[in-house]
Order: C-alpha cells, then structure tokens, then sequence
C-alpha cells in the first residue's frame, strides 16, 4: 500500500462532529460562518497545535479550542489561524497542550466568496423570462469540503454534523437532513449569531460586506448588487437535523430560489415514508417530474436487493444551472445537471431519458457504496464508482425497466470505454495508487475518475457476479455493506463478504484484476480434437514488451460450442494464472465454437481469419445461436485487435460486410458504426478517393436500413426500434448517405424558413443540427445558433453546440471557435461540447489544437481543479495520426507542468501513438479490401 501520510492531515486527533452555521448571500456572493468541531486527542504524546484543512480563499477571525479536561485553560483564544494555501491547510497553536484521551472542541469563524469555479460553495446562474437567477450549492468531492468550510477532509475521517444557515427569506435552503425549525432572523442580529461566546469570534470581514462592502463583478457575467439597503427582516436562520456519520465530502447544502416536485415512497424494508423530492429554478422545474418517478421506482428496489433499509427522512435531488460533472450523490440531497435531470416526454427523446434514469439509479446506489459505507482512502475510490456503475446502470435498471436491455447495453457502453483505456500504457489498476510525484495530492485524485475506476471497476465485478453466479454475489455484498456500515472499508472487506456468500476465495480470483494494470488477449492456436489457449497482455500499439507481460490473470473462459441441439457453454473452462491451457474439442476446423460466451470476460479472443469468418457467419444467422452479447462482442475484438496489429483491418471489414446482410438489432450496428467511424476518424489525411470508398462501404452498410425504417418515430416503437433507427440515419448521415442526407435537409428547412421543428424528432435532433450545419452555409449555422440561444430543453443547447462545430465553411469556423473561447454564452459547464465538436471536425482537429496552446495559461486558470481540465487537452490532440503530429505535441508540454491533467495527457498521446501505428500498418490492406470489393477503382 501508498504510504500518503505525508499528503494526509497529522494523525493526532480525530473529529466526531460538526456543529456549522453558513450565513449565505446571494446578493453581495459571499458567504460567511462558524464551526465548532469536536475532536478526540490521539497523539499518544499530546499535541500543542490542531491542523486542519482550508481552502486558499478562505479567511478566518479568531479561534476557540475547549478542553474541559485541563485543570486549567480550559478555553483558550487563538488570535490568529495561519494558513498554507498551497497545501490548503490552516493550523492554530495552542498555548496550554492538550493530552493524549482528551476530548476538545475547535470553534473557528471564517468567510470566503461565492464563486463560479463549480468546487466548493459556488453560485449558479440562469435566465427566465429575461430575469437573471442566482442560486448556489456545494459540490465538495473529492477536497473541496475545505473551500466551503474548514475541517478534517479526508474519507475515513467521519463525523456528524448539525448544520444551520442563515439566508434571505425569499430563497429555500436545503441541507443534507430535512429542516428541523426556522426562524426569522433580524439584519442586526446576524453578527450576534456568528460571535463565539465570550471572546467575540467572528467572521472577519462579516460586517463590511453586509452593510458596506461595493458589488462584486464575476467576470463580466453577472453584477450583483451590494445588500446596504437590505429589509431588516428579510432573513431566516434554518436548521436541519443531525445527519448519520459520513465523510466530508458527502456533506451538501444549497440555496435559492428553488421550487419544489414532491412524492413519497413506503420503505418495504420497514415501511416508513421517505419523502421524495425534485427541486430546480422555475425555468426548469416542469421539466423535472421524471426524475421523481424514478427515484420512487428505484429506492425500494435498492431496499430490497441490499436487504438495508435507506436510513434517512429523505431523498432530494437539486437540479443545477452549473455543474462540472454529471451529478453527485451528497447524502440525502443529490446534485446534478439539468442535460442529466429534466426530461421532456414531448421534445426529449429515448437516449434522454434513459440517460436520466441511469444517472439517478447510479447516485441512489451510492447511498449504499460510497455514504453509507465509504472507501477509505480515494485509492479505493472504485469501490463506490464501480458498484454505483455496475448496480444503478445495470442490475437495478434490468428490474426496474427490462425493456431497455442494460445489461446487453453494458457492453458497448462501459466494457468497450474500459478495454480501450485500459489497452493503453498510460492506464492504471483499477485499485490505483495515487501519484504523489508533483507533490500535489489533490490532482492526482481528481485524474482517478475515469472508465477504469467506473467502468473498468463494474465490468470486472460483472465478470464475477457471472462467475459465482447473480443472487450469490449480491448476497456477499449485502454482508459486505452490513459489516461496515457507517464506516469504511478496502478492497479486501469485499471479497470477505462476497468468499462468504459463495464459498470460494474470491481474493485469489480477484487480486489481479483488482491490482495490475492492463488486461490479457487470448490467442487461439488450433488443433485437431483442441485449442491451445494463450494469455498475454494486450496493448493498443501492439508492441508489449517481455517486462509488461508478466501478469498471468484468473480468466473465465466461458466456451461455447454450438451442436445439433444448439449452444452449450463450459463455465467450468478457467485459465487460473497460468499462461496457456488446451481445451478438448472435437473436429475444430469444422465446429463452431466461441470464446468469452455473452461477452462477460474483461478480455479479447483473437481468432484465426478462417475461424472469425466462420463465427461471422454464424452471427449473421438471425436463427443462430448467437446472443446479442456474442455478436456486439464479435465485432469489437475483430477491429480493436486489428488496430494492435493482432489480425487485418481487412479482417474486420469482411466481418461487417457479413453483418449487413440484416442485423437488426441496435447494439450490433452501434458497434459496427462505431469502429468504422474510427477507421475513418484515423483515414482523415488519406486521399480523398479512399475516404470517399470508406464512405461508400459504410453507407452501403447503413443506407439500405435508413430506407426501410424511414425517419419517423412512431409511438408503439420499441427502445431498440427506437434506437436502431437513431443509430443508422446517424451513420449513414456521416457516410454522406444521399438519400439520408436529402431527408435530413427536408426536415431541417421548416426550422430554418420558420422556426417550426416538428418534422426533426428529438433521438435524431444532434444528427440532423450536424449535418445540416456540415453541408450548409451560413443559413443553417444561424438557425442552429439561435436553437442554442433559446433552447425547449438541454438536449437543444446540446445539440445545437455540437451541430454547429461540423461547419466546414473556413470563416463560419473561425466565428465558432472565437464564440466558444470567448463569448458568456458558453458556459463553464458546457465548454467541453465545443471541444469534442471541434475534435471530430476534420477541418478544426489542427485549429483546435492551435487554440489550445495558444490560450494555454488562459485555459489552466478557468478550469484549474475542475475535473473537465485533463479531458479538454486530451481531445485536443487524440485526434492525431502522424508521428510529425506526436513530435509537435510533445515539444509544446515538454517544459510545461502538466501534474494536473498528466494522466490525461499521457492517455492521448497514447492514442496518437496508436492512431498512427494502426494506419502505417494496414493503410495498405484497407486500400486492397476496398479495390477489391469494388468502393475503389
């Protein structure tokens, strides 16, 4: 294990409680406040100073430790708290020591401003009906808790916490618990509330910015006017009840003004009511109700899957304006964006919504894996991101909507992400040690949340939950979350529950996957009667050395063989760390048979070209025997490892070719759409007759099904109906299909000639901005434009980000990277939209990536700690496939210091690397594939 005490607060005391009090202004965005903290002394010598963290804006008045063990002193004044902004620490010194067992309380004032930076205590900002709305709240993990008030900010360092805020009577507070008592509070009696005791501790610039201080100025956005001339009466003090033990960075509060959607569940583990409830500004309210029914539909069911009741009065979700990440699952008050909360049954479509519940099923997990029971240490950070993956956007979801199919979904959505991140050198295990090379901790813990801690995380237990089977391994997690409730636990605690559950030693099975970086590729070598089975690890770029190849993983093999009376499957078949194993099976060169059976293996099966032409075959059969998993995992391993240089691009071209005699099933073609998008995403700077082939193919293979299913989205649809149509008019839109793209410019017109988009159903609407942007003019851009500035949803403002990115017009260009960098329309939140746009226009990849060095500094100061930073850099230059490009890349960071977003870069330029082995090796076969199947002459 990491020895992080150096990073890690001094292990010399202990806190049990908070007991806070906020006072918040909106108008003056400032926010001010006092927290007395009881500690339990553990330094067996006694400590004669209390460290703690702060946030590098915070400032503090006077300080308070109580000790009523000490003969004497048994309060003592500390006129100054010194701080270090840079490891965001604040210590006081006692003068009188206090002894090892003691028992104290730390009073502290302090104040800070209201920013926009989406860390900490923050403000958020909308517009309704020309009105401007501010509203603000927290968002702490991972170390943002001390931005908004000081304390102990580490996870296993749990307290409860009584928590009061003073705020303007117009606006609702909400907290972690639910509200206890309010009370009106005088203008002159605020600064009554914030002293502590009899020594006077108060907030130190209090006074100034509640009567006098000028307004502050955000940037251009917003001016907020100074509160001088505030009604006396115009406040509120609320307080809430005590909260459960729960680490800091779960601790939530929020103010504005938020209307409310209510509901109400019975728990069926005691059937006490628990209060649901949805608040959001009244520009988005109405659009938030779907979010109430699916927190109603999937709380019980967690209940009743983890046989633990949900412990508190309450579950809120508040809609944000501003919001870094997707959401966040703060104990009893769930945060998130509105392109993740509000849902529209008229103008959002299918994706939409499923992507709502998803991310709600996600954070109600977390009540469980995460607030309940906490990781101790971020290293472990998988153990609440990976299980809220695996539980809210899989098992929970199958229960609670069979008919979206999440489990087959799974697999183009999260085992694909993983195995492509973690083919790439730069990945880490999935257990990581936090790199403490820059000094700076914080930074390395932020880079953590990625698809290997999510989802590389929640494919491995996928794996096992199939190994030992689904009841067993919930089962052994119950335990799991029974024994360390209210606590926190490691890896090692898992696999205690899930060994009693089942009765194997899951540790054995698991370490590996747990611990090493990288996955295996099974390679086939055929016999007469048998196949010898070979692991080694897998790499995108295809060159792994003798050194990186040591690891031996526990791999299920799961062979299926097909006969006369259909598929069988050999769970028993386990290559348990050994390098190869031989696999009795009779006539292999004429029996079908399959590795990895349903695509449960966190692994790829590189196959002989005869014997993938033959498994091809047999999934092209709509009567076969193989699943939906078999054939989306078919084609994944069949482009992935001809991109490593395990087998031909041509491999996998005849592989789809086959499929396009009629797979009609969503996923399938996603995954063939997928992959040929990237064979042309890497082909971007070849001749323009063999991109024009690329095209051709893949318009043959998406354009006949776009004629057959039409554009419209009739309401007896199925989701994969629904879903299969999205997916192949997009496709073939982006193969330049032309009778999908004459349809597409149909539809668009009435929008443009007349504002009326009733012709573009909402699941096509970003196909159909894009293309229409791409193969228009400036007409169409303005239309898109002005989509975004008055959008019916999120998904409008979305799409319409992303739409106007594919101009291909050089000055229209020009306009849209200069709006995007620079104009307050673009928000902080959605800054990244532009980005990945600009990214896959092959016209803006080199002109992104120009506006990214040159605004360089600009960039690291407006997203500094966000966790968008890594990912903004990584775009900007993944898209690369020459080594001239790779040079040029690491020429501009190599003197920079780039700690805050390594691991992001590391990432792309591993994929440049890859990118450009893949094309000077198949460049050739891909050119001889299309000759030959007749795309070019």
């Amino acid at each position: 294990m990491t020895d992080y005490s150096e990073f890690k607060l001094p292990a010399t005391v202990v806190p049990s409680h908070y007991d806070l009090l906020i006072h918040s202004d909106l108008k003056a965005l400032r926010f001010s406040g006092v927290v007395t903290t009881t500690l339990k002394v553990t330094d067996p010598k006694g400590i004669s100073e209390l460290t703690f963290n702060a946030g590098p804006k915070m400032k503090f008045g006077k300080a308070i430790v109580t000790c009523e063990q000490l003969k004497t002193e048994t309060k003592q004044s500390i006129d100054q708290v010194s701080t270090d902004s840079k490891k965001e620490r604040a210590t006081v010194k006692l003068a009188t020591p206090l002894p090892s067992g003691a028992e104290a309380k730390l009073t502290v004032a302090f104040e800070s401003e209201i920013d926009d930076s989406m860390m900490g205590y923050y403000y958020a900002t909308s517009e309704h009906e020309g009105k401007k709305i501010i509203s603000a709240l927290t968002q702490f993990e991972p170390t943002s808790q001390r931005r908004a008030f000081p304390g102990w900010d580490e996870p296993a360092l749990k307290v409860t916490v009584s928590f009061k805020m003073i705020h303007r009577k117009e606006n609702v507070a909400l907290a972690n618990m639910p509200v206890e008592k309010e009370t009106d509070v005088a203008h002159d009696d605020i600064e009554k509330l914030l002293r502590v005791s009899e020594f006077g501790v108060q907030a130190p610039y209090h006074s100034q910015y509640t009567s006098s201080k000028p307004a502050l100025k955000t940037e251009g956005k917003t001016e907020i006017k100074s509160t001088a001339d505030e009604a006396s009466n115009n406040w509120v003090l609320t307080e809430y009840g005590i909260t459960p033990k729960l680490s800091t960075y779960l601790i939530a509060w929020a103010e504005g003004p938020f209307s409310k959607l209510s509901s109400s569940i019975k728990s069926p583990h005691s059937g006490r009511e628990i209060g649901i409830n949805v608040y959001a500004t009244e520009d988005f309210i109405k659009q938030a109700q779907y979010t109430v029914e699916v927190t109603k539909k999937v709380l019980p069911v967690y209940e009743q899957v983890f046989d633990i009741e949900y412990p508190l009065p309450k579950l809120d979700t508040l809609v944000a304006a501003d919001f870094d990440a997707g959401a966040m699952e703060n104990w009893g008050l769930i945060t998130g964006r509105t392109s993740v909360y509000l849902y529209d049954p008229e103008k959002s479509g299918l994706k939409g919504q499923k992507q709502t519940a998803a991310v709600q099923s996600h954070e109600v997990a977390h009540q469980w894996f995460g607030n309940r029971t906490t990781m101790k240490f971020w290293d472990c950070l998988w153990l609440n991101e990976a299980f809220a993956t695996l539980m809210g956007e899989v098992v929970i979801l199958d229960r609670c909507f069979p008919e979206w199919e999440s489990a087959s979904e799974f697999i183009h959505s999260h085992l694909q992400l993983a195995l492509d991140l973690d083919s790439k050198r730069s990945s880490h295990p999935i257990e990581v040690p936090l790199s403490t090379e820059t000094g700076d901790l914080e930074s390395a813990i932020n880079q953590i949340f990625d698809a290997i801690s999510y989802s590389k995380g929640a494919s491995v237990l996928r794996m096992l939950s199939q190994m030992v089977g689904e009841d067993v391994f919930l089962k052994g997690v119950s335990l799991y979350l029974k024994k360390h409730a209210y606590g926190n636990a490691q890896t090692e605690d898992l696999w205690e529950g899930i060994s009693k559950s089942s009765g194997q030693d899951i540790n054995k099975i698991m370490h590996k996957w747990i611990l090493q970086q990288g996955f295996p590729v099974l390679s086939i070598q055929e016999g007469t009667n048998s196949i010898k089975v070979t692991q080694n690890r897998f790499l995108s770029t295809g060159d792994v050395k003798p050194e990186e190849d040591e690891t031996l993983w526990y791999i299920p093999l799961a062979l299926k063989t097909v006969g006369n009376n259909g598929a069988e499957v050999d769970q028993s078949a386990v290559l348990a760390e050994k390098r190869e194993i031989e696999l009795p099976i009779k006539d292999v060169k004429n029996s079908i048979w399959k590795l990895n059976a349903d695509t449960t293996g966190v692994y790829r099966v590189a196959y002989s070209p005869e014997h993938l032409a033959k498994l091809g075959k047999e999934a092209a059969n709509k009567s076969g025997v193989f699943s939906l998993e078999d054939r989306i995992g078919l084609v994944s391993d069949a482009f992935v490892l001809a991109e490593a240089g395990y087998g031909k691009t041509s491999g996998g071209l005849d592989l789809l070719k086959g499929f396009n005699l009629g797979d009609d099933r969503y996923l399938v073609n996603a995954a063939a759409a997928s992959h040929l998008a990237s064979i042309t995403s890497v082909w971007w700077e070849q001749p323009q007759e063999l991109q024009d082939a690329l095209d051709a193919f893949r318009a043959d293979m998406f354009g006949p099904t776009v004629k057959k299913l039409g554009f419209d989205f009739p309401k007896t649809d199925s989701p994969d109906m629904v879903q299969l149509r999205a997916e192949v008019i997009r496709a073939a839109a982006a193969a330049s299909d032309e009778y999908t793209l004459s349809e597409i410019k149909r539809r668009f017109a009435p929008l443009m000639e007349k504002g009326d988009d009733s012709l573009i159903p909402a699941d096509i609407m970003r196909t159909v901005f894009s293309q229409a942007v791409k193969h228009g003019g400036e007409k169409e851009f303005e239309t898109v434009l002005a989509v975004y500035r008055k959008p019916e949803t999120p998904d409008h403002q979305q799409a319409a980000l992303l739409g106007m990115s594919q101009t291909r017009d050089p000055k229209l260009l020009d306009r849209y990277i200069k709006w995007a960098f620079e104009s307050s329309e673009v928000k902080l939140q959605n800054f990244m939209y532009p980005v990945a746009g600009l990214s896959m226009n092959p016209l803006s990849r080199r002109r992104l990536f120009e506006e990214m060095t040159t605004r360089y500094e600009e960039i690291l100061k407006r997203f500094e700690g966000n966790f968008s930073l890594g990912r903004i850099f990584q775009y900007s230059l993944s898209g690369f496939t020459t080594k001239k490009d790779l040079e040029a890349v690491e020429a501009f960071f190599k003197d920079k210091d780039t700690g805050k977003y390594s691991s992001s870069l590391k990432q792309g330029l591993d994929s440049v690397r890859a990118n450009t082995a893949w094309l000077e090796r198949d460049a050739a076969d891909v050119e001889a594939w299309l000759k030959a199947n007749n795309y070019l002459k």
